[in-house]
């Protein structure tokens, strides 16, 4: 093994032992798969039970409801929170982690004593996307979990969800959340805080890529931009997980193709990677 190798997965090791001891990462992805099962499921079951067509179950039949209950649709409605909640979730947790380093003045000090700039860098961006992946998969297994319960207490075949289904909802995820847990770490590593970061980063996913679709509705040549922008990407791919008609989840969107985000949100990744490593090795600490 030589010195690059030990000094990544020296700086993989760190990385997991910072996080795994760091109270704020535990809140921020347990917030998420309870959001998930909250919006995904219980307000869907009591909308199911309640057997009213109203706000809460978004006008959808019972059956319809119902079948969106059921662990062989999971694939399709584990995504769906993804492009905008989930997405504004990890991208904090993204800002955080090394935001906090310039806050608390932890890189100043690996930086200096510690493996290359780049191995820590690149060593905390394993560490993120092996998160995102974890994530993706506990939510998974536990939508699964949930919807196999409502299956056996409403007396309905209990079906799983295609393995090519699961594998291309498992592999949507991890691109979207991937894509905005990257944004966040540019974010962070140009603010050079964590307030500011996640500050601009909520905005920019709550409000700004919003407000900018709503006006290319009225000027059409802004299309051109903001068909590109990354909530776009990662709001096409959940669209495309989408098996029923009616209103969408907030930030699915049916604007690109699956093949269009999918290499669109590949960019994404490396441009946010590569801009976060080369800010982080090349910038002046001070």
């Amino acid at each position: 093994m030589n010195s690059t190798t030990r000094d990544l997965t020296a700086s993989v090791r760190a990385e997991a032992l910072r996080l795994g001891r760091w109270p704020a990462f535990w809140i921020i992805l347990g917030t998420w798969i309870l959001l998930n099962l909250t919006f995904a499921y219980l307000f869907n079951y009591l909308a199911y039970t309640s057997g009213e067509n109203g706000a809460m179950s978004d006008g959808l039949p019972r059956d319809v409801l119902l079948g969106q209950l059921m662990p062989a649709a999971v694939p399709e409605v584990f995504t769906q929170g993804m492009a905008m909640f989930g997405g504004a979730l990890v991208l904090i947790l993204g800002s955080l982690a090394v935001g906090s380093g310039y806050g608390w003045g932890t890189w100043k000090t690996v930086f200096t004593q510690g493996p290359s700039r780049a191995a820590v860098v690149v060593g905390l961006l394993v560490t993120l996307l092996a998160v995102v992946l974890a994530l993706v998969l506990v939510a998974f297994a536990v939508d699964v979990g949930i919807a196999t319960v409502i299956a056996a207490a409403e007396s309905q075949p209990i079906a799983m969800p295609p393995l090519g289904n699961s594998l291309i909802g498992i592999v949507t995820g991890t691109a979207i959340l991937g894509m905005w847990m990257l944004a966040g770490v540019l974010i962070g590593a140009i603010a050079r805080g964590p307030a500011l970061a996640v500050g601009l980063g909520l905005v920019w996913v709550l409000v700004v890529e919003n407000l900018l679709r709503g006006v290319a509705g009225i000027f059409g040549p802004l299309e051109a931009v903001t068909d590109l922008l990354p909530g776009t990407a990662a709001g096409s791919l959940a669209g495309a997980m989408r098996t029923v008609e009616g209103p969408a989840n907030p930030g699915v969107l049916d604007i690109l193709t699956r093949g269009e985000s999918f290499a669109l949100l590949a960019v994404y990744v490396v441009v946010f990677a590569g801009g976060t490593l080369w800010l982080t090795t090349r910038r002046d600490l001070t």
